[in-house]
């Protein structure tokens, strides 16, 4: 992974050329928030976040399900966002699975945030559990690799499960916690967010792993043509439909559930906390506060000046990290200094793999062109 150029910040976000694959207009603006700023003026032209779509959008899922036990599935992490998106559901009259996929990195804050989530709202809720030393095998693999996309085995057992979950209940609505306002930028290196490519997954495991793939469930282009396709299931994200504080989102979550704050983003999972926090800025150079602020700037819901403040601060805790690193070796069954020595091999993203990002191109381009109004 090399990275020639010379340094350089965005004159509006806080991106800058810790990503490889980030340009700059003559201004000094980045690709990244010129998009994201694009596509929130789209949308506010669109009227997509007005209450007249909202309640398209809401009606249609209710005659949908009208007839059904379930009229969507949420995918519930105990994170801000997705215990959120079970409150709008249940205050706007929706009838939700929810549905966590437990990994085995779980949080005791996060497993409480959901069982407060489930009991005060009284819905229903299945805990979808990962074979521990299958997944454990394949994610030391991707480990192993030196890929930044730790998480990835994560985010396919996740779709595949919510694919599974969808099809047995027949279920044709999944209401995403994802949203422009907190993640609408986020560079493909630091994060390989094509999440059907399966290629790369069964390289990594093959070439890193020890065990034969059986017991965890992944979810890859052929899978999700049979759920959106035959079995006509949709991705809503409806926190795209509302002018979303996060912010104000988690004060009242914490004022009517009870719910406790876990650290940084996507930090109600442990390994992600230490990879997010730790291992990304120190290994790969890449700060993911970067993208999650930068975000927020584009959406209008943070300055410029108060993230550069907020990035002066180290993303984690010196002082926990001898024994962050004990605890991530002792889930994974190696020593502290096996652990390192795969945190020293140099760098790697998905581009370093064999990988159908084009492939996914294109059939992405296809589908936004046969239907322009959602996403694959």
């Amino acid at each position: 992974m090399n990275n020639n150029k010379e340094y350089q910040i965005c004159k509006r976000c806080v991106m800058d050329t810790t990503d490889m694959d980030i340009t700059f207009d003559k201004n000094g603006y980045c690709n990244h928030c010129t998009h994201a700023i694009a596509t929130n003026e789209y949308n506010e032209k669109n009227n997509e976040r007005s209450q007249e779509q909202l309640d398209i959008v809401l009606n249609n899922i209710k005659d949908k399900g009208r007839s059904q036990k379930y009229d969507c599935i949420v995918g519930i992490s105990g994170g801000v966002d997705s215990c959120y998106i079970a409150y709008l559901c249940k205050i706007n009259g929706l009838k939700p699975l929810l549905v966590h996929v437990d990994n085995g990195w779980d949080t005791e804050i996060s497993v409480k945030n959901i069982k407060n989530i489930v009991r005060k709202l009284d819905l229903d809720y299945v805990s979808y559990v990962l074979n521990w030393q299958e997944f454990k095998e394949i994610q030391l693999g991707f480990l192993k690799s030196s890929i930044v996309d730790l998480e990835y085995p994560t985010d396919l057992a996740v779709l595949a499960a919510l694919n599974k979950m969808a099809t047995k209940y027949n279920i044709h609505y999944m209401i995403s916690g994802s949203n422009t306002a907190s993640e609408g930028i986020l560079p493909l290196t630091w994060g390989y967010h094509v999440k059907r490519d399966i290629k790369i997954y069964k390289h990594i495991v093959k070439k890193f792993s020890t065990l034969p793939l059986k017991k965890v469930p992944v979810s890859g282009l052929l899978n999700e043509f049979y759920v959106k396709f035959i079995k006509n299931v949709r991705t809503i994200y409806l926190l795209n439909y509302i002018d979303y504080d996060k912010d104000e989102a988690k004060k009242l979550l914490i004022e009517k559930f009870q719910w406790e704050e876990y650290g940084g983003k996507h930090h109600e999972s442990k390994i992600t906390a230490f990879w997010q926090s730790y291992v990304m800025p120190v290994k790969y150079k890449m700060d993911y506060r970067r993208a999650t602020l930068s975000s927020q700037i584009a959406s209008g819901i943070t300055t410029r000046e108060d993230a550069m403040e907020k990035l002066k601060e180290l993303s984690y805790n010196p002082t926990t990290v001898n024994a962050d690193k004990a605890f991530v070796a002792k889930k994974y069954n190696i020593s502290v200094e096996e652990l390192n020595s795969y945190l020293n091999l140099p760098p790697k993203t998905y581009k370093d793999f064999p990988n159908e990002k084009g492939v996914m191109d294109l059939v992405s381009k296809i589908y936004e062109k046969l239907f322009p109004n959602k996403r694959l």
